[in-house]
């Protein structure tokens, strides 16, 4: 070989040895630094990670009644890059979906004929329409002999409340809470109202996820599946609520509410002992399971509030009950203490404050005075008290401060001090008759079932305790007592007034129940006008909370309307209220097996119950 060969052959040697140099060098570069970069990049193109989505938890009554569940769903999912890489067309396969997702043709055709590896097609498919919409996809791949790829199903669920209306605003509604990180937007559902949204945390539970691997017709590689972490499915939450007592609350209150018409109208049920609430309802109402009605049929954001717990109103005659438990508390007086009332008209601070028709006595002793209803002997016992001792009374029994039950949205109502300028002179005369005060019947039946059990105010309970799947308790409420409030003795003799007042000496003859022996306060309460305007004449906030038996309370109801369209003669809380309470509870009574404590009821009470019916 001559040398100008040898040198030729020299440098293409190197060359050769450079450039395997050069690739060795790439391929490490690779393999070492791009590592992550290409593995990342394989991963987006062929790895997808998967959420394993949790079950909500379910909500129960007292007795394991299902009051909201999930219905299993599927959301149609398309991966454009699978159905580019397969034999059947975007326009082939949006004109096999279209009928039965009830979407056209065209508009498919669009979301199909993408590069995008997840494009959602419809949520909430039920199990019905995905077997026939897997069955028109073997149809089509049977007949035309190319099956559709990259057409795939994702578990969904759906909350649905089997009662509809019935207890609406106590069950609340769901939800989704949209959250962008990173470019990606993501939803997840959560309780927006009612218990759904105070619970939440414990019923939502956790979403998993695993990462699963795809060859190019869009099948998972099971042997290639990646990481994995179970979902926790939400735990379920059991209510105080007896389904069966609340169907009769609801039924009587919806009678109430087409008869009087009334703005809203409130009813709730509650063991004095526990503070458990057994039903609550309320007037204007709304569907959970249908919240997105037409034009023509929007549900009104009042139906949406839970009364209960939200509304204020100057509660009239009902809260006489703290002046009068305070000045028997104090012994200030007791029963047969003589009340001067002014033969029903009291000139005070500059104004005359009026006692009703039936009560133009010039005295009244402290018994008579919860029975006729006598505002200017309240005012007198709120005297008696004094600014301040009457304040502190009025604060203990749980009024300008919240109950804490377990529903969102609670207000505390307004209570002035007496170093507020909220405060007036003619204030220690019509605070004691439930003027100048704003609370929630919430409120007002806590404070009454404070008098039926002895003195003690209970917080109300509306969730018993929080269960997994197999009903093993992983909360329980149990009943808090949050104060004594007055003497067991106070509260005895309170209740004997309270007794007379459903008779026929009282204001209440017609929340009388028919075997029972009863008792309660009627409330009948001008309504304000806004910005300090004084009162409505003619507009009242009318109620009754009762209790029985008398000897041993075993349930408190309350039952009120706001604005009632009655006439003007008839607009009382005994008239309006009553006749609801006295339903609600001869139901209850026999519901419960509640042994009678009298003999038979009077016929008079018989008559008069039989002629306030609707």
């Amino acid at each position: 070989m001559n040398k100008t060969a040898k040198v030729r052959a020299i440098f293409v040697c190197f060359g050769l040895v450079c450039a395997f140099t050069g690739f060795s060098a790439r391929l490490v570069y690779l393999q070492v630094h791009e590592h992550e970069k290409f593995e990342r990049l394989a991963a987006e193109k062929h790895v997808k990670k998967q959420i394993i989505a949790a079950r909500r938890g379910v909500i129960l009554d007292t007795k394991g009644e299902l009051l909201a569940a999930n219905e299993p769903l599927n959301n149609v999912v398309v991966d454009g890059s699978v159905v580019a890489a397969g034999k059947v067309t975007p326009s082939e396969i949006a004109s096999v979906l279209a009928g039965p997702l009830k979407i056209s043709a065209s508009k498919l055709k669009e979301k199909i004929d993408t590069s995008r590896k997840y494009v959602v097609l419809k949520k909430g498919i039920t199990e019905a329409e995905t077997t026939l919409l897997t069955q028109r996809m073997e149809e089509f791949q049977a007949k035309n002999r190319k099956p559709i790829r990259g057409i795939f199903f994702e578990p969904d669920t759906r909350r649905v409340y089997p009662n509809s209306e019935t207890l609406c605003h106590v069950l609340g509604f769901i939800g989704e809470k949209r959250t962008r990180f990173a470019g990606v937007e993501e939803s997840e559902r959560v309780g927006v109202e009612g218990v759904e949204r105070t619970m939440d945390k414990w019923l939502r539970g956790y979403d998993g996820f695993r990462y699963i691997e795809r060859d190019r017709t869009g099948k998972e590689i099971v042997p290639y599946r990646g990481q994995e972490r179970p979902s926790r499915d939400g735990y379920n939450v059991r209510l105080t609520i007896d389904m069966q007592l609340q169907h009769i609350v609801e039924t009587e209150l919806e009678g109430l509410y087409k008869q009087y018409r009334p703005e809203f109208a409130t009813a709730i049920m509650m063991d004095p002992k526990t503070g458990r609430i057994l039903a609550m309802a309320n007037r204007p109402c709304f569907d959970p399971n249908d919240l997105t009605k037409g034009e023509t049929d929007k549900i009104k954001p009042e139906a949406m509030k839970n009364a209960a717990v939200i509304n204020v109103v100057e509660p009239g005659s009902v809260f006489k009950i703290v002046p009068v438990s305070a000045s028997l508390n104090e012994k200030l007086v007791d029963l047969d203490t003589m009340i001067n009332c002014e033969g029903g008209r009291f000139f005070y601070g500059g104004k005359i404050l009026k006692d009703h028709g039936h009560c133009d006595h010039p005295d009244l002793n402290v018994f008579d005075v919860v029975v006729k209803s006598s505002n200017i002997g309240c005012a007198k016992l709120g005297m008696k008290l004094g600014e301040q001792r009457f304040y502190e009374y009025v604060r203990a029994f749980g009024f300008g401060e919240r109950t804490g039950i377990n529903l969102p949205g609670e207000v505390p109502g307004i209570v002035h001090s007496p170093k507020s300028a909220g405060w007036n002179v003619l204030t220690i005369t019509r605070m004691p008759m439930g003027q100048g005060v704003c609370v929630t019947p919430i409120q007002m039946i806590a404070a009454m079932s404070a008098i039926a059990n002895g003195g003690h105010l209970m917080m109300p309970q509306i969730v018993d305790a929080v269960v997994d799947e197999s009903g093993k308790s992983i909360v329980d409420f149990t009943p808090v007592q949050m104060r004594e409030v007055v003497s067991s003795e106070a509260a005895a003799k309170l209740r004997s007034a309270l007794k007379d007042v459903v008779s026929k000496r009282g204001t209440a003859f017609g929340a009388a129940i028919p075997g029972y022996s009863t008792g309660g306060k009627t409330g009948t309460a001008n309504i304000a006008k806004p910005n300090g305007g004084g009162y409505y004449e003619n507009r009242y906030v009318t109620s009754f909370v009762g209790f029985f038996p008398v000897d041993d309370p075993q349930v408190v109801c309350l039952v009120m309307a706001y604005d009632p369209k009655a006439a003007e003669n008839l607009t009382y809380g005994g008239l309006v209220a009553g006749p609801s309470f006295s339903r609600i509870g001869e139901q209850t009574a026999h519901y419960l097996n509640i042994s009678p404590d009298l003999e038979q009821a009077s016929p008079e009470a018989i008559a008069k119950l039989a002629n306030s019916g609707r």
